[in-house]
Parts: C-alpha cells; sequence; structure tokens
C-alpha cells in the first residue's frame, strides 16, 4: 500500500526547525566574519630593511605605538605593490621621512 503524505501541520514544526537552523548557521558566519584577526594585534613589522631608494616608493604609513605594538612602525608601498617595513631609527629612513614632511607641507 502507498503510504499518504503527512498532513501540513506535521510538516509545519520540520520547516521551523530547517529555518531556524539556516538563520542560526547565517548568523554564525556573520559574526566569524566580523571577529578581529590576531594578526592585527601584534606588530606588522617583524623585519625592517635599512633604507630604500624615494623614487620606488608610492605611499608611506607610519604607524606610533600603540597597544598593538610597542615600537613605531613605518612600512613603505612600493610602486609593485609590495609592502616593506623600514626601520624609523636608520638614519636613512629618518631623512627620507623629513623630505616627505617638508615636500608635504609646501603643498
Amino acid at each position: 500500500m502507498a503510504r499518504a503524505a503527512p498532513p501540513a501541520a506535521a510538516r509545519a514544526p520540520r520547516l521551523l526547525r530547517a529555518a531556524l537552523l539556516l538563520v542560526l548557521l547565517v548568523a554564525a558566519g556573520r559574526r566569524a566574519a566580523g571577529a578581529p584577526v590576531v594578526s592585527e594585534l601584534r606588530c606588522q613589522c617583524v623585519k625592517t630593511m635599512q633604507g630604500i631608494h624615494l623614487k620606488n616608493i608610492y605611499n608611506v604609513t607610519v604607524t606610533p605605538p600603540g597597544p598593538h605594538c610597542a615600537q613605531t612602525e613605518v612600512i613603505a608601498t612600493l610602486k609593485n605593490g609590495q609592502d616593506v617595513c623600514l626601520n624609523p631609527a636608520a638614519p636613512m629612513v629618518k631623512k627620507m621621512m623629513q623630505k616627505i614632511l617638508a615636500k608635504s607641507s609646501t603643498n
């Protein structure tokens, strides 16, 4: 004998459970996507360079010491898109920063 389909009232709780499970999974996924990454809570520069030619630099970002890192970080973005960390205590980097500051103050 063929079984009759369960009545709509019996299917409703199963659909409701499936919908609630889907909502919980989506909410959990969104929360995980917005969680801070461990790499944001530490210094970005593990290794530094003493200097780089000014013509190769596209942009320079200076991050002061804070709760994430006890050192000043100088990160140069090169024209080829690569990020390099520069030693802020190196004489060449100090000169470069003075040039950049002087150039930006005249504009």
